[in-house]
Order: C-alpha cells, then sequence, then structure tokens
C-alpha cells in the first residue's frame, strides 16, 4: 500500500477528533507528507487537548477547534493556561514539564508547523477562536520561499492569554501593539503539528516594528526537545545554533517583500534581548489580555467568548460552546487553492 493511501485511510474526516497519533501511524503521515505545504508534520504532542477539523482544509473556510481532555469545548486564545504548571478546571492539573533548573514553563499553541508555507493563525474575531488560514485580497495566504529558506524556519505560534493591545503604547518601542496574542517562534528539533500544544521555555524575544505596530517574537525551545537542558537564555542559541538568530532576523524582514512590501523594521536596530526582558514582555501582554477578558480594555472585534474563565463577563456555557463548533460548516465549493502551488514551490532571491 502507498504511503500517499494509508495517509488517507488514516486521516479523520472532518468534524472528528485528531487525538495523539500512534508513532506507526505518525511516520506514515510524516512519509506521505514530505516536501508538501500543508501543516500535517509527522505526530502529534500528548496533551490535554484535542483538535477537531471543521470544513475541507485549503479552504476559506476550514477551521480547527480546540477540545479539553474533559470532552468539552475552549479557545486556544482564552482558555489554555500562559503557564504550563497552572491548574485547570474540574480539579485536572496541567502535567508538570521537566526542567532541570527553576525556569517559567509556558503552554504554546502551534499555528504553523516548521518548512510549511500557508499562514495559519488564531482566529482572534470568531466565537472560540479556531486556527484558519489567513486569506488577503480574497486568496488564502501562503508565504514565499525567500532563499535560502524553505517556509516557517520554526514551529511558529502563540502564547495563550496574552494580547498587543494596540491602544497601550509600550514604553520600550514606543509603539502599540499589533492586536493578537504574542507570537512564539519554537526552535526545537522537532516538526510540530497545527493545534499541538507544546510547553516551552522562553530565551529571548525580537521585536518587529510592523507598519508602525509593535510586533513581538518571542524565541523558544520545547521542554521535551532532546537539547533543551542546554538553552537557557538567548546566548545559547548563538552558542548551539550559530547562524539561527541572524536566518530569524533575515526571515522576518524579508517575507513580505515578495508581495512588493517594503523590508520590514525593529526596534533596538535588529538586537534580540534576553530571557528577562522577554518575560517582562509576558508580563504585560498578559495583563493586557486580563484587562481584555473583563472589559476594562477596548478589544473592539476581538471575540472574547470562553468556557474556563469564570469570572470573566464573555464566559459562556460548555452547550454554548458545542453549538458554536456544530454551527461551522463542514464543507463548502469554494476553492481558493489556486495559488499554492505557486508560492510554496516557488524560490525568490532577495539581494541583502
Amino acid at each position: 500500500m502507498s504511503a500517499l493511501r494509508l495517509l488517507r485511510l488514516l486521516r479523520p474526516a472532518p468534524g472528528v477528533p485528531r487525538p495523539g497519533l500512534p508513532l506507526r501511524d505518525a511516520g506514515a503521515r510524516a512519509a506521505a507528507w514530505v516536501g508538501r505545504s500543508w501543516p500535517f508534520p509527522p505526530q502529534r504532542a500528548m496533551s490535554q487537548y484535542c483538535t477537531e477539523e471543521r470544513g475541507r482544509p485549503r479552504s476559506a473556510q476550514y477551521r480547527v477547534y480546540f477540545k479539553h481532555v474533559a470532552g468539552h469545548y475552549i479557545s486556544p486564545f482564552h482558555d489554555i493556561p500562559l503557564k504550563a504548571k497552572s491548574k485547570e478546571e474540574n480539579g485536572i492539573p496541567t502535567k508538570k514539564a521537566r526542567t532541570s533548573e527553576h525556569e517559567a514553563v509556558f503552554n504554546m499553541v502551534v499555528e504553523v508547523p516548521r518548512w510549511t508555507n500557508a499562514k495559519m493563525e488564531i482566529a482572534t474575531k470568531e466565537p472560540l477562536n479556531p486556527i484558519k488560514q489567513d486569506i488577503k485580497k480574497g486568496k488564502l495566504r501562503y508565504v514565499a520561499n525567500i532563499f535560502p529558506h524553505k517556509g516557517y524556519i520554526w514551529n511558529y505560534g502563540a502564547l495563550p492569554q496574552t494580547w498587543e493591545d494596540p491602544h497601550h503604547k509600550d514604553s520600550t518601542t514606543s509603539c502599540c501593539g499589533d492586536n493578537d496574542p504574542i507570537d512564539v517562534c519554537e526552535i526545537g528539533s522537532k516538526v510540530r503539528a497545527c493545534g499541538d500544544i507544546i510547553q516551552v521555555k522562553i530565551l529571548g524575544v525580537l521585536a518587529l516594528i510592523d507598519e508602525g505596530e509593535a510586533d513581538w517574537k518571542l524565541i523558544a525551545i520545547s521542554v521535551d526537545d532532546p537539547e533543551a537542558s542546554k538553552f537557557h537564555n538567548i546566548d545559547d542559541v548563538r552558542k548551539h545554533k550559530p547562524s539561527y538568530l541572524e536566518a530569524t532576523l533575515d526571515w522576518f524582514r524579508l517575507y513580505k517583500v515578495p508581495d512588493g512590501k517594503p523590508e520590514n523594521k525593529f526596534a533596538f536596530n535588529g538586537e534580540f534581548k534576553d530571557k528577562d526582558f522577554a518575560l517582562e514582555v509576558i508580563e504585560s501582554t498578559h495583563k493586557c489580555w486580563k484587562a481584555l477578558l473583563h472589559k476594562k480594555a477596548d478589544g473592539e472585534d476581538i471575540n472574547c467568548a470562553n468556557v474556563q474563565v469564570h469570572d470573566s463577563p464573555f464566559c459562556c456555557s460548555k452547550e454554548e460552546a458545542r453549538c458554536i463548533v456544530q454551527s461551522a460548516p463542514t464543507a463548502m465549493n469554494e476553492d481558493l487553492n489556486s495559488k499554492e502551488d505557486e508560492d510554496t514551490h516557488t524560490w525568490h532571491f532577495i539581494k541583502k
């Protein structure tokens, strides 16, 4: 049986939860998707959460919803704790991460697996904030391959329960936030899956200035990475993964150029700030999120519906959350994937 045929048999139908795959099945999926741009890498991280797909992949209505191990739907933006050791409802504790030192460990929502091009993101303006593919000018969005980089060069995602307030001016950059959860570049050796929740330790941060807005990019490594014990701060990245930070800076500076936009700018002359600085940024964005969830900040069109932040005026029942997901489309006729081959197989060579 071919790897592709095995993949089709293994792949769940839309609306069916996707728990962690057995290793042998994950390997078959990896073989089938080598070189593809769509985010189904080798295996899904086992955690207290699973995902449920709605709609058809590579369509405008494709969504990845999240469920708690207890069986109810949640928002990955609002209901997953920021810190991995936080307690959750019903007395179910988060599994403690194994670290060799006293370090803060955070939950990360993986939106885009490494080496893929589809720009998947938490839908901050939709109820329960599923992951969807970004659309620009009526087309599904894919990031370009800028030589020598293929797609995203890290596992890319966000920290839950953080928000970069577009009305709050940061004292260090003199810029307001970009209205999203804070972004994370996970530099470990594993290729993750879209929708994975992984536990990471923070190493540093880069301040991208995107069209006048502060768009922080955290540098982190998963605590289950084989080399995680070597990494404690941003200097360890320079030591153990030479040229990775320089490649990261180049990637963020150039990734919009193929779309006809100018190079991106950075605060601090593109300097990566250390872990302590990054932790202060996380704390600030977590406070902004708390204000958002309690109507103390103007979130405008941000959807704050949640199931587990019980003191929030936006908290809804588990039944209401279930109705939100069940009302989401499971199929559609529109096909917006015509641009995929162009963007994922074309290489751009940009003079630095």
